[in-house]
């Protein structure tokens, strides 16, 4: 979802605003029939002066000051500029500080920086409906001038002239900002403007700065490839993976489920400016070569008459995408490993972990989705999802304990929308949880949606990008290209992954898909089903654009019941929210107290799901109104994410605020003989 309470602008006008926008995309679009009302949510979003500041017209500027430099520090002199780096810019030399005076980070360093007054029909998609031209390429990030607490009243004060005795003639001020920069290989100009984001007028350059090794093998991810796996003796050889062989084989001893040895699979993802493989080596001795793939501006969805933002002023070239496996693993191990090749460098050594085995007793794993990125910066950016930091910050905490065997993001993943080098901020973000254990995602409208792509919903959410770097960053185990849907086995727990933004409607080929995989479970090997999908099926937070499709709920839902799935978890809405067991808006059975005061659903007697939203994970959040629905039992409109703890009968969910890491809703899901029992996994912070 890309809309919320917290970036909504214009007022008691903005349905009026957004009935005209889609008019007028529709008549650019040629739809064939307006969409229904539960195909527009998300479909526009409260924009920041910043985000537009691409659609004004370039003026010039008066009598500019001759004195005007841009120093930039930290940049590695000539050796070029770190993978990271805080940059100090410092503009000197201004005769008459300005409110309205700014500087803008872009990249490449020829990227246009004039006028383009007639693409303004480019950009009605966006939701940005001021009548105003634009720069010809986007600024990465921008600061005004007075982030500098002293600048208007020139307490950085300087001498731009002095004459023939030293005395000062014409005294100048100056500015000083910090600038977080991260290698996206491309390199990097400061430019000063003055005018402010809705009149620029350009003052000076600072000259282009480049990385001292664009090539750098940067932002590993890991990913669970598929439940494939082969049981042996650990005196055997490794065997060839069989592709055809879909479940394990376990012994049965003394009523508890052991391995013999497992071959297990995992995939590194990493981005670099080489395009030549590059090898992953880890545990003793063993590398894997990568798969390198790439996607240009002919990749980027757009349509005839306008223009989309990854096609046009949003584009930045992605390097390449680096995809190795490592096999022969064993599950619930820790492994080293680096990544790069001897001509471009080598990553440092990291340690990370495999989930747990398919059918094995417990499973640890973190939830959440909407996460997006914020700076690490004073700058204003596109589309900054404010929650992201302290939840990234509080996940890697809880990697730290050893508990978290996978993370599942579920949609809506960087927000970049168009804006493509926002991936390489996203994915800086996000290394140092998803280098260490599994990073499963979920495709989310803010990845897919574009008029005519064949996407459900019409509504030009994803700027352009229509899924491919998505896919491209995250190959997960799907079926087939922008079929992005697909399950894993991790302990005793079956996921199954959907796309709410492809077809699910009866019949359909994910529709079948999702019957198929929902029957042939083993209920013995993975008692608890959880099902994982972006938009919800149930949500008390209404907004200007409904939340739930009906239409999907009521094609997807009765699945969910025919095969008694234990536990949902959807995204898209930016709050926590759980709801009982639930089918057709009914509640179905209510939870149960334990000794220790905790809800208990006991699903020896199954009567519906428990859904649960988890789009607390860093864009704005949504709040609830003050009567919440029958169904909803937990409302939580704070940052944070679903931590879950499964063993075979207990299942133990609780959703934790990022900014404190206090617990503040908890559930269990219990089967078999943990019906009556306190839980011993209830973690009390």
């Amino acid at each position: 979802m890309g809309f919320s309470e917290g970036s909504r602008s214009g007022g008691p006008a903005a349905p009026l605003l957004l009935l005209a926008l889609l008019g007028m995309y529709c008549a650019a679009v040629s739809c064939s029939a307006a969409p229904p009302p539960e195909m527009l949510h998300g479909s526009y979003a409260g924009k920041s002066e910043f985000r537009t500041v691409n659609r004004r017209e370039l003026g010039s500027c008066l009598d500019p000051s001759p004195y005007l430099a841009i120093n930039v520090s930290g940049a590695g002199g000539g050796a070029g500029l770190p993978d990271e780096v805080f940059l100090q810019v410092t503009v000197a030399g201004v005769l008459k500080p300005d409110a309205s005076d700014w500087v803008a980070m872009i990249t490449p360093s020829n990227s246009s920086v004039s006028g383009c007054p007639l693409s303004v029909a480019n950009y009605v998609e966006t939701g940005d409906l001021a009548n105003l031209p634009l720069l010809c390429h986007y600024p990465v990030k921008a600061q005004y001038l007075t982030t500098d607490p002293g600048y208007m009243g020139c307490k950085n004060a300087g001498c731009g002239e002095r004459d023939a005795s030293g005395a000062c003639k014409a005294r100048t001020c100056a500015a000083m900002l910090t600038f977080h920069v991260v290698n996206f290989r491309t390199d990097v100009e400061f430019v000063l403007f003055s005018g402010g984001f809705d009149t620029p007028c350009l003052l000076k350059r600072s000259g282009a700065l480049r990385f001292a090794n664009p090539a750098s093998p940067l932002y590993a991810h890991l990913s669970s490839t598929d439940s494939n796996a082969t049981s042996v003796s650990r005196a055997t050889p490794e065997p060839t993976v069989d592709r055809s062989i879909r479940r394990c084989s376990l012994q049965q001893r003394n009523s508890t489920l052991t391995w013999a040895w497992l071959l297990f699979q995992m995939r590194l993802t990493w981005v670099s400016g080489d395009r030549n493989p590059q090898q992953v080596q880890y545990g003793d001795g063993k590398s894997s070569t990568s798969q390198v793939a790439t996607f240009t501006q002919d990749d980027m969805c757009s349509v005839s008459l306008l223009a989309s933002p990854a096609k046009d002023f949003g584009w930045h070239d992605p390097g390449y995408i680096h995809s190795a496996v490592m096999t022969g693993l064993q599950p619930s191990q820790s492994y080293t490993y680096r990544y790069g090749s001897d001509s471009v460098g080598w990553s440092d050594e990291i340690k990370f972990r495999t989930p747990p085995a398919a059918g094995s007793d417990e499973l640890s794993f973190v939830i959440y989705g909407d996460m997006g990125k914020a700076p690490l910066d004073p700058s204003v950016e596109h589309y900054i999802q404010p929650g992201s930091i302290s939840v990234a910050k509080a996940v890697a905490k809880e990697i730290q304990t050893g508990k978290v065997d996978s993370i599942f993001h579920i949609g809506d993943i960087s927000y970049a929308t168009g804006f493509l080098v926002e991936w390489d901020f996203f994915l800086y973000l996000i290394t140092p949880l998803a280098s260490q254990v599994s990073y499963m995602t979920t495709i989310g409208n803010h990845e897919r949606d574009y008029p005519n792509s064949t996407s459900v919903y019409v509504t030009p959410d994803s700027g352009g990008e229509c899924g491919v770097p998505y896919e491209s960053y995250f190959p997960m185990p799907i079926v087939a290209k922008d079929k992005p849907w697909y399950s894993i086995e991790q302990g005793s727990v079956h996921f199954i992954v959907m796309s709410t933004e492809h077809e699910w409607s009866e019949k359909s080929e994910q529709y079948n898909w999702m019957d198929e995989d929902l029957s042939s479970i083993d209920r013995s090997r993975t008692p608890w089903i959880i099902f994982i999908g972006h938009r919800p099926m149930y949500s008390s937070h209404g907004g200007i654009l409904p939340n739930v499709d009906s239409n999907f709920v009521a094609s997807v839902e009765p699945l969910l019941l025919n095969y008694q799935v234990d536990l949902v978890f959807f995204g898209h809405v930016h709050n926590y929210e759980r709801t009982c067991a639930v089918y057709q808006g009914n509640c179905k059975a209510m939870p149960t107290k334990d000794a220790s005061g905790i809800d208990v659903y006991d699903n020896n007697n199954y009567t519906a799901p428990v859904h649960a939203i988890v789009g607390a994970g860093g864009f704005s959040l949504d709040e609830f109104p003050n009567n919440g629905k029958t169904w909803s039992l937990s409302r939580v409109s704070e940052f944070g994410y679903g931590r879950v703890h499964a063993t075979r009968t207990d299942m133990l969910v609780q959703f934790v605020n990022s900014s404190s890491m206090e617990v503040r809703d908890q559930f269990r899901i219990v089967k078999g003989s943990s019906a009556n029992k306190p839980s011993n996994l209830i973690i009390q912070q």
